[in-house]
């Protein structure tokens, strides 16, 4: 395990992010048409997924600034525990009911869950892993993320779907949400995630603020919050509208939409490993830039462009959403770097990165939302392409202590 990057201490938590993420991923290739279905419209949907990213960012952000104050295992357990109690709500009562503001209140809600769970173990990655290793350690991280959500989440959808039905399937999605986390919180016994990583003595006040005011404290945290937003934002504002587009515009059914979206993911999930190690050998700043903002901004554009100009060619199709799912793992090394900007302060950059990453969830259905309307889905994936690009310039900002 040392060998190929992974600290062994921390082993089981990678098992345990994995299966967590395979429940939160379940829902993420259907749920829209589903309720879409069910009587909401789509800007209807775009609110709850907006609202859910609200939240999600709050909690991205807590990840960091609870872990300083509590260690990042509490903050997984707290994660846990806020998803198993809204999604039972949002299936039990919300979704058979179809009342809009109990589906605001448990999906919602339900959005503090994963950031809590999965980024506070990022946390404890970045706080248990030396520098030298710290690329290849979160690559890792990202493949057991991504590797859930949405890759081989939404094969579990596409396999279950046919067979019990799209509401049964989210409750087997709750299963999988337990057993990856108690995995993670009973078996992971590397000790710096059991103690708060805040300096003794510093009182809670100061360390939650702290987690905020970094972002101009230093300026380079604030820029790269800004990275993290861009880096993710349109995987989720896709949520919101490509499922329409691939199944009505261009032709596809649901099955293969959701493998689609799964080959997309599944290569980012192999090309996380692979820019982690890049990163750190050709420099983190160099590799979120040139593989990340270009590479996505290009290949973002093809996703679109190639069905539209193609029609419902699969194997067109498929081998697009792969080029942009490897180019988006060209961001990886950013969650290497941040807590290199601010060493004596890894968890408060951490929770800088985390609010980027939650933040992100909102961004991007708030962007369809907006946008989709009035430009449609090229104008939004235009927009989207424009962030990358800015993205890549931002990066140029992002020096670390010894080469400023």
């Amino acid at each position: 395990m040392e060998r190929a990057g992974i600290p062994r201490p921390l082993a089981w938590g990678f098992l345990g992010v994995l299966i967590f993420m395979i429940g939160d991923g379940v829902e993420a290739g259907y749920l829209s048409p589903y309720l879409v279905e069910r009587g909401l419209s789509t800007p209807q949907v775009a609110l709850l997924f907006t609202v859910y990213g609200v939240t999600a960012g709050i909690a991205a952000w807590l990840s960091g600034a609870l872990s300083d104050l509590w260690g990042p295992r509490r903050v997984m357990a707290l994660g846990l525990l806020v998803w198993v109690v809204f999604q039972v709500l949002f299936l039990a009562i919300a979704v058979p009911t179809m009342n809009f503001s109990l589906l605001l209140l448990g999906y919602g809600l339900r959005g503090f869950g994963y950031p809590l769970f999965a980024f506070g173990f990022l946390v404890w990655v970045a706080a248990a892993t030396p520098r030298e290793r710290l690329g290849t350690a979160v690559g890792w991280f990202w493949f057991a993320f991504t590797g859930g959500l949405p890759t081989l989440g939404s094969l579990v959808a596409s396999g279950l779907i046919p067979v019990i039905g799209p509401l049964a399937t989210m409750w087997v999605a709750l299963v999988l949400i337990v057993v990856g986390g108690l995995i993670a919180l009973l078996l992971v016994r590397e000790r710096s995630g059991y103690a708060r990583l805040a300096p003794e003595g510093e009182r809670p006040l100061v360390t939650l603020l702290g987690s905020v005011s970094i972002l101009w404290r230093n300026p380079r945290i604030g820029v790269g919050c800004l990275v993290r937003v861009v880096n993710t934002a349109p995987q989720f504002g896709f949520l919101v509208f490509l499922p329409l587009f691939f199944t009505e515009t261009i032709g596809f059914g649901l099955g293969e939409w959701l493998r689609l979206l799964t080959v997309m993911f599944a290569t980012n999930i192999v090309f996380n490993l692979i820019f982690g190690i890049v990163g750190d050998r050709l420099g983190w700043r160099r590799t979120v830039a040139w593989c990340g903002g270009v590479g996505s901004a290009v290949t973002i554009l093809l996703l679109y462009h190639v069905p539209v100009a193609a029609g419902p060619q699969y194997w067109l199709a498929l081998l697009v959403a792969a080029a942009y799912g490897a180019t988006l793992a060209g961001y990886v090394p950013l969650s290497a770097l941040m807590p290199s900007l601010a060493p004596e302060h890894k968890g408060q950059a951490m929770a800088a990165l985390n609010l980027g990453a939650g933040a992100s969830a909102m961004a991007g259905p708030a962007i369809a939302g907006l946008f989709l309307v009035p430009f449609g889905v090229q104008g939004v994936m235009l927009i989207f392409a424009a962030l990358y690009l800015v993205s890549a310039a931002l990066t140029l900002f992002l020096k670390l202590p010894d080469e400023a």
